[in-house]
């Protein structure tokens, strides 16, 4: 993974972007943002549905800079929420515009954010509530993504999409919000977006005081000092860079290619754990002949990048929350 030095700035900048708007046409804009995105040498990917634009992309800054404006352009996208990170190389493999019936997958009808959502909270006010013990504090994010790193004190509901989050709360509600006054309820994600419908969700079933953190852990860690931070660990970006820290400088996580999960450096020195082919976490979740497949593809990636190629069987990014 590389790391980069204050004498050498990273010449990439990463955009990880959403907004929710009413694009009734939104298949019409796929064809020229996917034409801009490649005359501009972009990569990544970006979703486009009837309710709006979710992705990370990434690109030299001017390019960066000139898809912004595109998307900007849209109906109702002048808002356009965009964190902005560097990477000393490219974190993608590829482009893609894709159609979608949600840019985040809850599966949950009649759950729009432009009508209803939590109240947002600013990073520099996000510690305050989340100490306070009146408030129940939950990760909306999936398992493996808790894993690499979470705010003190936050519930887990150890998820493995998105899909799974409606059905926790709604097992898990009356132990946690008892029988009394409902506490204030406080929510996170990675860049913000799941926490648009979550939050939303939470106000359809009734709950009235739901707070989420205004851009998400990417804009907490950029904004608030590591020496105030409530954060512990890293966050997981789904990109090449697979975790950042504080200042969304490069994590010390790399990734399972076999089942898309963090690895850390204890992970990598499990028995279980081979490059490109298990961790831990799936090691029993593959037969031997998968396995061995995985082997041998990643033998082949390998020698394609020796030869400065690309293996039509690379891992495919993984740059959206499920």
């Amino acid at each position: 993974m590389s790391h980069t030095t204050s004498e050498s700035p990273p010449p990439l900048r990463v955009a990880a972007l959403y907004r929710f708007a009413r694009l009734p046409d939104y298949a019409d804009y796929r064809a020229s943002l996917d034409a801009l995105c490649r005359r501009h040498g972009i990569k990544g990917s970006l979703l486009l549905a009837g309710e709006g634009i979710n992705g990370t992309v990434a690109g030299t800054p001017d390019a960066i800079a000139a898809v912004i404006a595109h998307i900007r352009a849209l109906p109702d996208c002048a808002d356009l929420d965009v964190k902005y990170s560097s990477a000393a190389t490219m974190p993608f493999h590829r482009m893609k515009v894709r159609l979608k019936r949600e840019i985040v997958t809850m599966g949950v009808a009649g759950i729009d954010p432009l009508d209803s959502v939590g109240t947002y909270v600013a990073p520099q006010d996000w510690n305050a509530l989340i100490a306070d013990p009146d408030t129940i504090v939950i990760d909306t994010r999936n398992d493996y993504e808790v894993a690499a790193g979470t705010f003190q004190g936050a519930i887990d509901p150890q998820t493995q999409s998105f899909r799974d989050f409606p059905g926790w709360f709604r097992a898990e509600r009356e132990r946690l919000l008892g029988q009394g006054k409902p506490p204030k309820v406080a929510m996170f994600c990675t860049g913000g977006i799941r926490c648009e419908k979550s939050t939303a969700f939470l106000k359809a079933e009734g709950v009235d005081e739901v707070f989420h953190l205004k851009g998400g852990i990417l804009r907490y860690l950029e904004e608030m000092p590591e020496a105030d931070s409530l954060w512990r660990g890293e966050c997981f970006v789904f990109d090449q860079r697979v975790t950042v820290g504080h200042g969304l400088t490069a994590g010390s996580y790399g990734l399972c290619h076999a089942c898309r999960r963090p690895v850390s450096e204890d992970d990598r020195r499990s028995p279980l754990y081979e490059d490109g082919v298990s961790c831990a976490a799936c090691h029993g979740e593959r037969s031997e002949e998968q396995r061995a497949s995985a082997r041998e593809r990643h033998r082949q990636e390998r020698l394609a990048r020796a030869r400065g190629t690309a293996h039509v069987g690379a891992a495919m990014d993984r740059t959206r929350p499920d």
